[in-house]
């Protein structure tokens, strides 16, 4: 299960210029990891290195044009593109902008609107003096927005990306499973941080760039900080979340597991994630919003404890970790079949906190766990 056959690609790009076209738009401007891939299947771990650009140009008719360093140009003519462009970089006088701007001048008409995503969660990945340059050096031609289109697109995942995701949650779970391996009274925490990973890769993960979580009394401070040299304590809860990638595609849930038999207020609060969770998952169809299940958790939560500070109960998945739609109460995307999302409700317990998620499939019925889902009662170490 590598990659995609070319027909995944061409899909992708008729939808994206059939929305360009109802939009005004003669080109997208690509330009980060994800947006390279959606398009190209171009997958490598060198964009971890920040010195070299990359572009990537989708016209309105026609396959997308890569502009990229030479040192990447073998493993792109490895993808579906045939039209690929490069230059000796790192060049600190002209990184590419040049090029990208006679492609862009070539491929599109003066009075282009070139769309490059603008909203949450993107970025423009070029220095910006060399983004000034480009926009002077493509005459009338102007970059805008665009329009949302790679958002749409990939907020909906094809069967073949399903599966991939689904893949990747598999290995998490086989992960999960061997946990008691790992972990026990006397465990310092950064070492179970460690040998997590490790069962990861074990089980099938390409890499995991992603793993946060946290131990403590009756709960934890917060899930982001890094693993301490703490050893676990009977009475801990200690919570491992997951974001391991298979093929290219992640998976992004969580486990918590008592140190110990659990106090009563910890099982409690587990069982009350357990519900918020579910009750969501019950609620996510087509038609609801992402607005929707944040309600519907949160209801559940502050009417048994006190929810988290998080900020939202959950996300989109994919090609990135976190993606597009937030589980907020002002986010009103409507869910749609193919849409990919976490559920992460969050609960306080005396002054620690506990986070429980699951990643879901929406279907045209029923959704679907993706991530094996789990009962009520906490695991014990």
């Amino acid at each position: 299960m590598t990659g995609f056959a070319p027909s995944e690609f061409k899909a992708r790009v008729t939808r994206a210029q059939d929305q360009m076209q109802q939009a005004g738009l003669s080109a997208l401007l690509l330009t980060t990891e994800p947006e390279l891939r959606y398009f190209t299947g171009y997958l490598t771990r060198f964009w971890e290195s920040p010195t070299r650009p990359w572009f990537l140009i989708l016209p309105a008719s026609g396959k997308p044009v890569a502009v990229i360093p030479s040192i990447g140009a073998a493993l792109m003519a490895q993808t579906w593109i045939d039209d690929i462009r490069s230059w000796s970089a790192p060049d600190l006088k002209d990184d590419g902008v040049s090029l990208l701007a006679d492609a862009l001048t070539e491929l599109t008409p003066e009075s282009a609107q070139i769309g490059c995503p603008d909203g949450h969660e993107t970025h423009v990945r070029m220095p910006l003096a060399d983004l000034r340059h480009l926009q002077s050096a493509i005459g009338t031609r102007r970059i805008t927005g665009d329009r949302g289109i790679l958002r749409t697109l990939r907020m909906v995942k094809s069967d073949a990306e399903v599966a991939k995701i689904r893949a990747a949650c598999q290995i998490g779970a086989r992960a999960f499973a061997r946990v008691p391996e790992i972990a026990s009274v006397g465990t310092p925490l950064d070492q179970v941080f460690r040998r997590f990973q490790m069962l990861c890769l074990e089980e099938g993960a390409d890499w995991v760039p992603y793993l946060a979580g946290g131990a403590g009394q009756g709960g934890y401070t917060d899930v982001i900080s890094p693993a301490t040299q703490t050893p676990l304590k009977p009475g801990d809860v200690m919570m491992l979340d997951t974001g391991l990638v298979r093929d290219g595609y992640f998976c992004d849930y969580d486990r918590n597991w008592s140190v110990g038999p659990p106090s009563a207020s910890v099982r409690a609060a587990h069982a009350l994630l357990i519900e918020a969770s579910d009750a969501a998952f019950d609620q996510a169809r087509p038609g609801a919003t992402a607005s929707q299940l944040f309600h519907t958790m949160n209801a559940i939560l502050t009417d048994g404890g006190e929810g988290t500070d998080a900020g939202r109960l959950g996300h989109g998945l994919g090609m990135s970790l976190t993606e597009w739609p937030s589980l907020i109460p002002d986010d009103h995307t409507e869910l749609l079949p193919g849409m990919v999302l976490t559920l992460e409700p969050g609960i306080a317990v005396n002054d620690k906190i506990i986070v429980h998620e699951e990643n879901i499939l929406i279907t045209e019925g029923a959704p679907e766990f993706l991530s094996p889902r789990i009962g009520s009662e906490i695991a014990e170490l």
